[in-house]
């Protein structure tokens, strides 16, 4: 089908992730022309507290989005549309005015894990009440998970802890959606980013609708729930204060746009059934879409909702994964160290790139365990923690380094194995994308220890962006999903090296016998109190 419209026209694509917000113009299709990035905080204020403030999103944003139009490197008139890509699994609540009533919950958070626990109290399987889930998989295709860091835990926390903050919420929103309010004042959720509050029914991916049963079930207020609409849907128009501050036309559109998984999996070029792509940001995933509904209660993992309208996407999550290098980089290397602050090298993750280079595969047989806030699939288990295993004296700062590559390679097998069992059949090869993807020797070692080939997306860690720009592009008619490989490229493509096969195998399985052998101790020392 070719494109119903051919003029040069661009997409504002922002990308809103925990780390912060970074805009991008992209050409309708797919070319990133230019973006900026700005930082920003995340407050930890209490065991499993995990918020973020509204106001440092839009503010960041906000720089963000007048630092790229200031450069002009398209004319404003040529920007047809804008539309978000955001960090998903957050709650935002707000009145009727749009205002956020408190910081926002986000992904991170597991406060209200002992209201799922008590939900799920009688005939239990992995943790779960067997009636329960039954019901809730045979309608969402999964259910409130037990580390309580889906938005329906949030709100069933906020109902018992801060009734304040629940009865007075006109609607419970997820990020985007509350980014998407903030630029035209509707309130709306797309059959996408609602998915994971488990209270849509799915079965018919061409008609997701709110389920009355798992509402009534869960003793929540649907009025307090937005209306629904497609990713492709344009919500409406920007706001003109909005496109005044913001130094945009007032005609433009605002696209709904998709949360960071399903819009992610569009940017990487992996829009065909069994198609696979890997992302390595913050967190991490293995994802692909697929033809039907499945769930594999068991490792936490199953068919959401796709971006792509009337398609599924066998979906999981990684809680942790480049994460760690910044956790290494800003609690070990420069930790309160004001001195070392000042002098911090700008691109210390080229510095980590060729210090893994010179270490030998298997880091002298030290294993490194990347779950440092809990994990989500293929162990959906909020008290393990991370560490470094098999340390001696002939370890090295070296060798501590490479094995944080190497274990965060180790969970993404870990995880893709359980997916390629639920498809039955092999990823390969896999597309990899993310800030992560921009290192040749971690795709190295993720082609070695998944022993699979690794594309290298072009511009890795602009494919959030590009799927938002996508997703607006179908909207408006400038292409379709179909035309979506042919606009991608690939910077190399990584072949896993036979040589380090025994080496990789052999530690990757001491890598899930550390979690077996230890999820207890885990459980006992980081046991909500």
């Amino acid at each position: 089908m070719s494109s119903k419209k051919s003029e040069k026209k661009y997409i504002l694509a922002h990308d809103h992730g925990t780390s912060g917000s970074k805009a991008a113009l992209v050409s309708t299709h797919g070319d990133v022309i230019g973006f900026e990035f700005n930082e920003v905080p995340l407050f930890l204020p209490s065991q499993g507290a995990a918020e973020q403030n509204p106001d440092d999103w839009w503010s960041a944003m906000k720089k963000s989005i007048t630092s790229l139009l200031d450069k002009s490197l398209v004319p404003i008139d040529d920007i047809v549309a804008f539309c978000n890509t955001s960090q998903w699994s957050g709650t935002v609540p707000v009145d009727k005015d749009g205002n956020h009533l408190m910081n926002a919950i986000i992904w991170m958070d597991t406060r209200g894990a002992p209201y799922i626990e008590e939900l799920n109290k009688g005939l239990k399987v992995s943790g779960y009440n067997l009636r329960l889930i039954l019901k809730w998989i045979k309608r969402t295709g999964g259910g409130p998970t037990l580390s309580g860091k889906d938005p329906i835990a949030h709100i069933i926390w906020l109902r018992n802890e801060r009734p304040d903050i629940y009865n007075n919420t006109y609607k419970f929103l997820e990020c985007g959606d509350y980014i998407n309010l903030k630029m035209t004042g509707e309130f709306a959720a797309s059959t996408c980013s609602i998915q994971i509050h488990w209270i849509t029914d799915i079965r018919d991916i061409n008609n997701v609708v709110y389920s009355e049963p798992l509402i009534k079930k869960l003793k929540l207020n649907k009025e307090q729930y937005p209306e629904l609409k497609l990713t492709t849907d344009v919500l409406g128009t920007i706001e003109k204060d909005v496109a005044d501050e913001l130094g945009l036309s007032k005609d433009t559109k605002v696209i709904m746009g998709a949360p960071d998984v399903p819009a992610a999996a569009i940017g990487s070029g992996a829009v065909k059934d069994f198609e696979a792509h890997i992302y390595i940001g913050t967190s991490s995933w293995c994802v692909c879409h697929v033809p039907f509904k499945k769930t594999d209660i068991f490792h936490n993992m199953g068919t959401l909702v796709s971006a792509i309208p009337g398609r599924y996407l066998f979906a999981n999550e990684q809680e942790i994964a480049g994460g760690c290098l910044s956790f290494m980089r800003d609690n070990l290397l420069y930790h309160q160290d004001e001195l070392l602050m000042e002098e911090k090298v700008p691109d210390v993750y080229k510095i980590f790139d060729r210090i893994v280079e010179n270490v030998e595969p298997g880091s002298n047989r030290l294993i490194f365990a990347p779950w440092l806030y809990g994990e989500r699939a293929p162990v959906d288990d909020h008290t393990i923690r991370g560490g470094l295993y098999n340390i001696s004296l002939e370890t090295h700062r070296e060798h501590m380094i490479r094995a944080i590559f190497e274990g965060v390679a180790y969970n993404s097998r870990w995880l893709a194995q359980f997916l390629e069992k639920n498809i039955k059949r092999q990823l390969n090869p896999i597309n990899l994308i993310g800030g992560g993807a921009n290192s040749n020797i971690w795709c190295q070692i993720y082609a070695d220890v998944l022993n699979r080939t690794i594309r290298q997306v072009e511009n890795p860690i602009e494919a959030n962006a590009r799927g938002a720009a996508f997703i607006a592009s179908v909207g408006l008619g400038y292409m379709t999903f179909d035309d979506i490989p042919k606009y991608i490229q690939y910077s190399n493509v990584f072949e896993p090296n036979p040589e380090n096969r025994k080496i990789y195998d052999e530690l990757f399985q001491e890598f899930v016998n550390i979690y077996n052998n230890n999820k207890k101790m885990y459980r006992r020392l980081n046991k909500l109190h």
